[in-house]
């Protein structure tokens, strides 16, 4: 039985099983970009070029391909007041690398859509958890959250989740801008949620990239495959 699960689990890491079109889902994962009037211009090149760029590096890759047998399906939209949600790329199966390329070359051609409302974090949350409504069947759901400030209009993340099912969902965050403000406290009280939520930080907006790459390998990795190491922002709610 061991020299049986040894194998199976050398072809996981090797990746040589084969991936047919009737794989199940193992992650439906939501991305949610903040575009906040806070977010200027650049900013958002960074943001958008930046997670365009993590999705598409051979370590991410190798995270969401860590088992041939499932998928991953992802959905990208940005953020900023109540009624400004824009979809980036709809829900897609990121069964291959050609998959993950193309998705990454869409969010990198995406364009603003909104550049002057404020940061509405429940509004945020609760047009996830509509987004996951429309996701395929999968074994887990997460929402990861980015952003560089608090919620200061309409409902907060407290009221979101009192009133959007979330029962199922993890919700782990991006802050940008690290301790600044206390802004990480805040997204590890008041904004991750379920099992093993965390908190990945960037100092500003041109560390970006590298915050998203170590969040997304730890989000679509197979747990026991090369997982990182926690945060102190993980823990159960």
């Amino acid at each position: 039985m061991r020299l049986v699960f040894n194998c199976l689990a050398a072809a996981l890491i090797a990746g040589c099983l084969p991936v047919t079109a009737s794989a199940a889902c193992r992650l439906a994962l939501v991305l949610a970009l903040d575009v906040s009037s806070s977010v200027d211009a650049r900013e958002d090149s960074l943001q958008r070029n930046g997670l365009a760029a993590a999705l598409a590096s051979p370590e991410v890759q190798a995270a969401i391909l860590s088992d041939p047998g499932y998928y991953v399906a992802l959905q990208v939209f940005e953020w900023s007041g109540r009624y400004q949600q824009s979809t980036m790329i709809d829900w897609r199966a990121l069964r291959s690398s050609e998959d993950i390329t193309d998705a990454a070359a869409a969010i990198a051609e995406s364009t603003r859509r909104h550049a002057n409302f404020p940061t509405a974090l429940g509004y945020a949350l609760g047009h996830a958890s509509t987004m996951l409504a429309d996701a395929p069947p999968c074994e887990r759901k997460t929402v990861d959250v980015s952003g560089d400030g608090r919620n200061n209009a309409g409902f907060g993340p407290k009221t979101a989740y009192a009133h959007f099912p979330f029962d199922d969902v993890t919700v782990n965050g991006l802050a940008i801008g690290g301790n600044m403000e206390g802004l990480k406290q805040y997204y590890e009280t008041e904004v991750i949620r379920g099992p093993f939520a965390f908190v990945e930080t960037a100092t500003d907006f041109d560390d970006f990239e590298r915050a998203m790459k170590r969040k997304l390998i730890r989000e679509t990795n197979v747990p026991g495959l090369g997982m990182l190491a926690p945060e102190t922002g993980t823990r159960l709610r």
